[in-house]
């Protein structure tokens, strides 16, 4: 089997499940989970870090150049990949709405971009993977066998984003969460550079009320079938 045909890709904006679900997917099959959001997160950290102008396109490339991060498996079923920036656990610093607004700014940086695709094509070519983010499916690997779009109503999006962050400790407003959370939605889908949009040959699948296990079980049994509802049609 053609190495394109190990990826399974899962996009669509914050809040509709990506994680958990692509933990489990690839838990289920043996793949490796690839957390492309955790890697934009680590990069905004870097940039903040070296007290870079992310405005200033030159210093931002000129900081990518010994950037390393490595991604660690979750702690648990719930839990949020760590990662290792530059050689230090940075797991926890890059988990707030704050971190989530910077990531979302540095991915419109064609540099950024650039850079973190290639990382993210270097694993895929080595091993077999469940990627998530926002464009893994339409620019990163565009040939992957099977393709996911996952989608929620932004108020429930908005009520699992304070569920989880509360459960760390933080207190956050519900009401302020979901306006960052329409934020971002529009910097990521009006950005010029690899906006978030659903790859034409990805299954569109509504996460609004379905439980975890249900939507699992649905994207198994696609992939395990070998087969995909044609482009557009939605679970």
């Amino acid at each position: 089997m053609h190495k394109k045909k190990e990826i399974i890709t899962l996009d669509g904006p914050s809040g509709v499940g990506k994680s958990t679900i692509s933990r489990r997917i690839a838990a289920a099959l043996g793949y490796t989970y690839l957390d492309t959001g955790a890697m934009y997160r680590a990069v905004g950290l870097h940039l903040e870090q070296m007290g870079v102008d992310i405005g200033d396109m030159n210093a931002v490339a000129a900081n990518l150049d010994t950037l390393t991060i490595r991604l660690l498996p979750a702690r648990s079923e719930l839990g949020d990949t760590g990662v290792i920036l530059n050689g230090v656990d940075i797991s926890d610093r890059i988990r707030t709405p704050e971190m989530s607004m910077l990531a979302s700014r540095v991915s419109a940086i064609p540099a950024v971009r650039t850079k973190l695709t290639e990382m993210q094509r270097e694993i895929g070519a080595q091993e077999r993977i469940v990627a998530e983010g926002r464009d893994v499916g339409t620019v990163v690997f565009p040939d992957a066998a099977y393709k996911f779009f996952l989608d929620a109503d932004i108020q429930e999006r908005a009520r699992r984003r304070v569920r989880q962050l509360r459960s760390h400790g933080s207190h956050v407003d519900e009401k302020e969460i979901l306006e960052m959370i329409r934020q971002r939605d529009k910097d990521d889908s009006e950005r010029s550079v690899a906006p978030l949009r659903k790859a034409e040959d990805a299954l569109l699948i509504d996460t609004t009320d379905g439980t975890i296990e249900e939507i699992c079980a649905g994207i198994l049994k696609k992939v395990l079938s070998g087969k995909q509802q044609k482009p557009g049609k939605s679970m």
